[in-house]
C-alpha cells in the first residue's frame, strides 16, 4: 500500500540516566547488575519519616548537557510531585521537573544520510527520578511479575524534543546525535540494554500539505534504534491504515515489542492535569549561580564535532571515517589507544569500524564489553603493519583474541605464524616452485602478455602453499615477476 499522500510527524522524549554513583535524593547506589532489591533504601521508597537530598553532581551534568547543545540555562529550577500508581513506583509518585526545568530551548543538528542536515529544536530537559522495573515470566495471562527496586531513584535527564521528525530516519539520526554528545561529555554511559537512554516515540499523521497535527500516540521504552525504526514504520503504517478505513486515532500510550515483532495499547494517554502535579514540600528551589555555569562552561569535555574535526586534522583521517569513530565516544577512546599502540592510525581505524565493528554488532556488544582490548587490537594492528604476519593471518589471530588466547605476539609465536619477508628466502622459495612446475613455466612463455597475468595466479598460489601461508604476498610477486620475466 502507498502511503504518499500522508506526512508524518515524531517527536521524541528521551531518557537519560545520568552517571551518578548514587542516586538523585539518597546516598543508594546506582550500579548496574546488583542483586534485585538490595540497592533501595528507605529514602527512594518515600518511607515514612524520610526526607529527600538533591544530588550536586546531577544538576552539574543536566547544566553540562544544556551548555552542550547551546540551551537556556535554569538558574532557577524547582521540583514537583507527578501522581501516578504503577508496580514499579514504590512512591505513588515521581519527584520531576514540570514548571521550571533546568535547561530550557535548544538546537540540535543532526546529518542525514544523503549528507544534508536538519535542525531539531529541544523544547526542554528536566531532571527527574528514575522508576524501578517490572520483570515478568511467561504471557500476561498465565506469568508471574516481579519488581525490581534497585533503578528506583536513579537520576534521569528528560530530553524532550519539538515535533520537527518527519521519518525514522530523521528519529534515529537524533537519537544517535544526543548519544554522540551525552557519553562524549561522560554524564551517561549510553549502555541502552541496561536501560541507560530510552526512547519515547510521539508519532502522528496528516493528509500532505496540511499543517494541522494529526492526534499523536506514543510509543513508550524503547532501547534501541533497529527497535526504534520498526516502532515508527508499524505505528505510521497503523494510523493511516486506521484513517482510511474511516476509524480515528486514539491518543494513547503503547508498547513495541522488538523480539516478538508486536505493538500493543498500554493505556489511554494522561493529560498533565490527570497527574496531578503540585510543587514538591520537601525540595527547595534549585539555584545555579553564573559562576558555576562559567566553571562547568570552560571545563566541558570535548564535543563531538571538535573531536571529529581533531581525528582529521591529527590522525589524517578521511571525513567519513572521522564522523563514524568520531560520533561515539567510547569506539573514539578506543581507537585512540589502538593508533597509539600500532604507530598506524589508519590500518587502527580500518579494523575499529570494519572488523571489530562487525563482530561486536554480531555479538550485540558494545565496545566497551569487547573481548578485544584496544591494546591488543592495537597490536595486532602494529604486526599488520611491519609485515610480521598477512591480512589473511591477522583475522586468523585476531579471532584467537577474541577468543581470550592471549596477545597478537604471542599468538604469532605459539601458532608459528610469522610472515617470511625475508628476500634471500622467499627468492629461493620462488626458483624451487619454478623448476618443479616446468609444465607451467612453459605454458606462461608461450601465451600472449594478457594470458600471463591470468596465469600468475597459480605460480602465487603454490608458493604459498610451499610457505603454509607465510610467505609476504607483495614480496613474493616482486620477485615471482622479475625470475619469470628473465625467462622470456
Amino acid at each position: 500500500m502507498s502511503y504518499s499522500g500522508w506526512e508524518t510527524v515524531i517527536g521524541l522524549e528521551v531518557h537519560v540516566q545520568l552517571a551518578t554513583k548514587t542516586k538523585i535524593f539518597s546516598g543508594a547506589s546506582t550500579a548496574f547488575g546488583a542483586e534485585a532489591n538490595t540497592q533501595a533504601c528507605a529514602i527512594d521508597l518515600a518511607m515514612p519519616g524520610t526526607l529527600p537530598v538533591l544530588n550536586k553532581q546531577a544538576v552539574h551534568y543536566a547544566v553540562m548537557f544544556g551548555l552542550a547543545i547551546d540551551a537556556e540555562i535554569g538558574k532557577e529550577s524547582a521540583f514537583e510531585r507527578k501522581n501516578y500508581f504503577y508496580p514499579d513506583s514504590p512512591k505513588g509518585y515521581q519527584t520531576t521537573q514540570l514548571e521550571k526545568p533546568i535547561v530550557g530551548r535548544g538546537n540540535v543538528e543532526i546529518k542525514l544520510a544523503d549528507g544534508s542536515t536538519k535542525n531539531v529544536r529541544i523544547h526542554h530537559a528536566h531532571l527527574e527520578e528514575d522508576a524501578g522495573k517490572s520483570l515478568h515470566e511467561g504471557d500476561f495471562r498465565h506469568g508471574v511479575s516481579g519488581i525490581d527496586l534497585n533503578r528506583a531513584g536513579t537520576p534521569l535527564i528528560e530530553i524532550v524534543s519539538e515535533p520537527d521528525m518527519s521519518n525514522a530516519e530523521e528519529a534515529i539520526a537524533f537519537a544517535k546525535r544526543l548519544h554522540s554528545i551525552v557519553t562524549s561529555i561522560g554524564i551517561c554511559d549510553g549502555e541502552m540494554s541496561q536501560g541507560s537512554m530510552r526512547f519515547d516515540v510521539n508519532v502522528s499523521v496528516r493528509p500532505k500539505g496540511t499543517s494541522e497535527l494529526g492526534t499523536r500516540t506514543e510509543t513508550k521504552n524503547l532501547n534501541s534504534y533497529k527497535f526504534m525504526e520498526e516502532a515508527i514504520t508499524k505505528e505510521v503504517e497503523r494510523q493511516i491504515d486506521l484513517i482510511e478505513d474511516g476509524g480515528t486515532v486514539m491518543q494513547e500510550t503503547r508498547l513495541y515489542n522488538g523480539d516478538t515483532k508486536v505493538a500493543r495499547s498500554m493505556r489511554s494517554k494522561e493529560e498533565a492535569n490527570d497527574y496531578r502535579y503540585f510543587p514538591c514540600p520537601d525540595l527547595l528551589p534549585v539555584i545555579v549561580s553564573d559562576e558555576t555555569i562559567e566553571e562547568l562552561r570552560r571545563n566541558l569535555p570535548e564535543l563531538p564535532d571538535a573531536r571529529q574535526a581533531r581525528f582529521i586534522e591529527q590522525y589524517g583521517l578521511s571525513d567519513y571515517d572521522a564522523a563514524v569513530i568520531g560520533s561515539d565516544a567510547a569506539m573514539a577512546a578506543y581507537f585512540e589507544i589502538a593508533a597509539a599502540k600500532s604507530a598506524n592510525a589508519k590500518l587502527a581505524a580500518n579494523w575499529t569500524m570494519g572488523e571489530l565493528a562487525a563482530r561486536l554488532n554480531s555479538q550485540d556488544l558494545s565496545i566497551s564489553k569487547s573481548p578485544v582490548t584496544a591494546e591488543q587490537l592495537g597490536g595486532l594492528v602494529m604486526r599488520i603493519a611491519d609485515n610480521s604476519i598477512s591480512g589473511k593471518m591477522a583475522k586468523e589471530v585476531f579471532e584467537a583474541i577474541w577468543a581470550g588466547e592471549g596477545s597478537a605476539d604471542q599468538i604469532i609465536d605459539a601458532r608459528g605464524l610469522k610472515q617470511v619477508s625475508d628476500t634471500g628466502a622467499l627468492e629461493k622459495m620462488v626458483v624451487e616452485v619454478l623448476a618443479t612446475n616446468q609444465a607451467m613455466v612453459d605454458d606462461y612463455i608461450n601465451s600472449d602478455e594478457t594470458k600471463r597475468k591470468k596465469k600468475l595466479g597459480g605460480f602465487m598460489g603454490k608458493i604459498m602453499q610451499a610457505s603454509k601461508g607465510q610467505a609476504n604476498p607483495q614480496q613474493v610477486n616482486q620477485i615471482l615477476a622479475q625470475k619469470l620475466n628473465e625467462l622470456l
